[in-house]
């Protein structure tokens, strides 16, 4: 099998990420008692946590609780009043929008916190370059709607010697992600999982099982990346393969990115409230600094600006 070009990119993803000092400091408008309660993303627990750590030393007086079993059950603790903040790491449905609207008679309000890049790891000692986005079909999906044939050892995507009959060992997010969602829809083109798929309940058991396994493959946020396995540079179509690194998600080269979403129920003209100083928090330039720290992508000042404008 021709594998296409791959560009070898050689700074690390935390290397490659500042935070633009134009982003604005968060400025408290006044002191804050209360609790929030977020409900969600499971792959957005941890970032959720840091948020909370370090709105609390700015907001003593807040205490946010945070749960986070899959994206899928924000959307109903949202419209049924459970949560104060939705977290997604994709956007509503437009079923799920609708049922939202016909309770409150106006749309959720999502506000984009976060720049990820979903990656695909194999195997530490795995020598595969590159794959692309059929590959990938070929790989998880029964119905296989990229064309191509079925791949099921390694030797079908081209590695030779001891790799070639080694057995794919197929690893991702369960259902109820966001993660799991996306990959169906950019990846499989709305078509299905193949059921040897092994669906885990994080993204770190993700990475630990391909971690496990010579032969594993899986796929999940790119800042879960461990010394134990190893990032594949991606490609869609004939496009030079890349890693996902902060300038290729912001040029679109890397072909797996998307936006991590904060989603509230914000009534038209409501007044300044504790979601609001949350949010403003998390869109300054202390608050995108804990997105680097936990392995994601920063907003621009420019996209922060249009999130921000949503709280007005």
């Amino acid at each position: 099998m021709i594998r296409i070009p791959f560009i070898l990119l050689v700074t690390t993803m935390a290397t490659a990420t500042e935070i633009d000092p134009a982003l604005p400091e968060y400025v408290p408008v006044a002191e804050l008692r209360g609790a929030l309660t977020s409900i969600g993303s499971a792959g957005l627990n941890n970032l959720m946590t840091l948020w909370a750590e370090e709105f609390a030393q700015r907001q003593p007086g807040m205490n946010i609780q945070i749960e986070g079993n899959g994206g899928s059950t924000a959307p109903a603790a949202l419209i049924g009043g459970y949560s104060h903040i939705g977290t997604m790491s994709r956007p509503f449905n437009d079923k799920e929008v609708a049922a939202f609207t016909t309770k409150y008679g106006y749309p959720p309000t999502a506000i984009e916190v976060a720049i990820e890049a979903l990656a695909v790891f194999v195997h530490r000692d795995n020598p595969i370059s590159n794959l692309t986005l059929t590959d990938l079909d070929r790989i998880y999906s029964s119905t296989r709607r990229r064309g191509g044939v079925a791949a099921t050892t390694w030797g079908d995507l081209g590695l030779v010697g001891d790799w070639s009959a080694l057995p794919l060992d197929l690893h991702g997010r369960n259902s109820a992600s966001g993660t799991y969602g996306y990959f169906k829809m950019e990846v499989l083109q709305r078509g299905d999982f193949l059921p040897t798929l092994k669906e885990q309940p994080g993204s770190t058991a993700v990475v630990n099982a391909v971690s496990a396994s010579r032969g594993g493959i899986g796929h999940t946020g790119c800042g879960y990346v461990t010394d134990a396995v190893r990032l594949v540079p991606l490609a869609d179509g004939n496009r030079p393969a890349v890693l996902p690194i902060y300038a290729a998600c912001l040029d679109n080269s890397y072909p797996l990115v998307r936006r991590l979403y904060l989603y509230i129920n914000r009534k038209p003209g409501m007044s300044e409230s504790p979601v609001h100083q949350f949010i403003k928090f998390v869109l300054s330039k202390p608050g995108q600094a804990v997105v680097v720290k936990d392995g994601y992508f920063p907003l621009s000042p420019a996209l922060a600006a249009e999130q921000r404008k949503k709280l007005e």
